[in-house]
């Protein structure tokens, strides 16, 4: 047996891990399938990358929902402190923004994984990429196989699994583990699209003059839930945070749904009433809903969606519309297109210390675990926190020292 541990997957669980141990002394290697470390990672930060989220940590855990429990001693463990503390260590300074969202300050993710692959070269952490893991073979040896088809084996000291969910398989994380950790008995809940958009019947005119703008300061409400945040029109429908943190509900739903959008959360139905009946004489029904109520064209638009083409001339029906907007959803997009995957190893499946029962010495961690969250921070905070107490269990294990992982 080797006195390598092997890390499988070099996402941000992966390579966390990676930096865990090895600036614990331990000789690690991480296997990469695709070509190159981080492809979702550096896609998370197209658009800024949200490190994490400063709300208060008991908040903050109620984000992970049904796996809330099991995931509070996890992020216990390595806190969204701990992770703003990391990424200043690199050389990249955080901020927290108008939202509580945290931050880079260079608003990218390459930077930053710039600097991290150095310190993890420095530890003398080896990265291989192109090596598709294919499970284990008959002595219990890991088994890799390269782009031309030949393979190779490890008997590791210990592994740790990183290898994602099964939402952008373009980057790297298709779900092909499932059968070979079925193949073991570990018991696998099945993948579902989290944080997903979804699709609507637009008009044409609609979608043709207003696919890629944004709602800003809305609330979109289905059922019990209301989620307040902002949402982009696509030509096929909804996506955006709002939306995404009611993906769990929108599931569950059989059939077409129907939301209900608030254009002017921060404002009553008697507030939006008083103003339309001050409408200046002459003046168009539009420009009173811009000018009076600020709402942007697209927003006006979404009401006409949402009234069969027209806008109620009566001032408390408008203002109604305004408050509860019904739009229906015709089904959420796939998993090819979601963010983030529910579903993936369940807990019942892993110790607390994120062991696999049924595989003793290795270890599951990020996204191949049986938990969401919605953006805002939530997903990265809950990769890096797994990564990192998988890999302190295994320095656990391999010291016999009090467990890491708070139980």
């Amino acid at each position: 047996m080797s006195n390598t541990v092997a890390v499988i997957g070099a996402g941000p669980a992966g390579l966390v891990a990676a930096e865990v141990l090895s600036a614990a002394g331990k000789r690690v290697v991480v296997y990469e399938r695709m070509p190159s470390v981080g492809r979702k990672f550096l896609m998370a930060g197209r658009g800024g990358l949200n490190l994490t989220h400063s709300e208060p940590l008991d908040q903050f855990v109620k984000r992970y929902g049904a796996a809330t429990e099991r995931m509070r001693p996890l992020l216990g463990a390595f806190t969204p402190a701990d992770l703003i503390a990391w990424a200043n260590g690199l050389g990249q300074e955080t901020f927290i923004g108008s939202s509580g969202r945290v931050f880079p300050k260079a608003m990218k993710a390459s930077p930053l994984l710039r600097a991290w692959l150095t310190r993890l070269a420095a530890q003398g952490v080896e990265i291989r990429t192109r090596l598709r893991w294919l499970g284990w073979d008959e002595s219990g040896a890991l088994k890799f196989q390269h782009d031309d088809g030949h393979t190779e084996s490890l008997t590791p000291a210990a592994t740790i699994l990183a290898l994602g969910g099964a939402s952008w398989p373009r980057l790297g994380s298709d779900g092909g583990w499932a059968e070979i950790l079925r193949a073991r008995d570990v018991s696998l809940t099945p993948f579902q699209p989290a944080n997903v958009g979804c699709n609507v019947v637009w008009s044409d005119h609609f979608r043709e003059r207003f696919a890629g703008e944004p709602l800003k300061n809305i609330a979109i409400r289905f059922g019990d839930t209301s989620v307040r945040g902002e949402a982009i029109v696509t030509t096929y429908g909804l996506e955006g945070g709002a939306l995404y943190a009611l993906s769990a509900s929108l599931r569950e739903h059989a059939g077409p749904a129907r939301i209900h959008i608030d254009l002017r959360p921060t404002h009553t139905h008697a507030d939006l009433t008083a103003k339309l009946l001050h409408t200046r004489s002459g003046e168009s029904l539009s420009n009173t809903l811009r000018k009076s109520i600020g709402l942007t064209p697209v927003a006006i638009n979404l009401l006409r969606e949402a009234n069969g083409g027209a806008l109620a001339n009566d001032p408390t029906q408008l203002a109604a519309f305004i408050k509860a907007a019904p739009i229906t959803l015709t089904a959420p997009r796939g998993l090819a297109r979601a963010i983030s995957t529910a579903g993936g190893v369940a807990w019942e499946s892993v110790t607390p210390d994120l062991e696999l029962k049924a595989a003793p010495g290795v270890y599951a961690a990020g996204e191949m675990l049986d938990w969401e969250a919605p953006t805002g921070g939530y997903l990265l905070q809950g990769c890096f926190a797994t990564g990192v107490c998988a890999a302190r269990a295994v320095l656990w294990r391999a010291s016999g020292l009090e467990a890491l992982v708070p139980r």
